[in-house]
């Protein structure tokens, strides 16, 4: 499994804020990135991905859901399970950035429609006691750096420019169906 990534210097004073949705019905988070004032979505010069579908082995999925190749939202569709971690923490270095996925084998020139792909992996998830912090692992442990993307998600991007894992912060709690 591996998702290229190419990181970018964002140039925006405030990274975008985030708004979460809860389907109370079926426990689906949806994590969408809010347009930043100055935040360029212009057509790249290589064609982007329109969305990548992480499937875990376990059942598990997310889709990440992009706008001239940055994430534009995530969504949790099928949970892996959970450990919760009291000392769970995000990363203290972050680096501020816009992270594009370009389309899997480098793009097929200009005219080519822009695909959707999907990657199965081991994808796990832990969170703070509160499941205000979640972290979802994409693949084997590997030493990463963080990267926001929006003031409330981060990206953990490995040494070999792949994404390694998600941090969703401030996640308000999912409602309980019986109110």
């Amino acid at each position: 499994m591996e998702i290229a990534v190419r990181v970018e210097p964002d140039g925006v004073p405030a990274p975008p804020e985030v708004e979460y949705r809860w389907d109370a019905d079926t426990d689906i988070l949806c994590a969408s990135v809010r347009a930043a004032v100055g935040r360029s979505h212009a057509p790249q010069t290589v064609r982007e991905a329109t969305s990548v579908e992480v499937e875990g082995r376990d059942g598990s999925w997310l889709v990440l859901d992009l706008a001239a190749g940055g994430i534009e939202s995530v969504e949790v569709a099928v949970w892996p399970d959970v450990r919760k971690r009291g000392g769970l923490r995000p990363p203290a270095v972050v680096e501020d950035a816009r992270v594009i996925i370009p389309p899997r084998g480098g793009g097929s020139g200009a005219g080519a429609p822009l695909q959707a792909y999907e990657v199965t992996t081991r994808l796990a998830a832990e969170s703070d006691d509160a499941e205000r912090t979640i972290h979802f692992i994409l693949g084997p442990p590997r030493s990463t750096r963080a990267v926001r993307i929006a003031r409330d998600i981060l990206l953990d991007v490995d040494a070999r420019d792949r994404l390694a894992g998600l941090w969703l912060l401030n996640v308000p709690p999912c409602p309980d169906p019986a109110t």
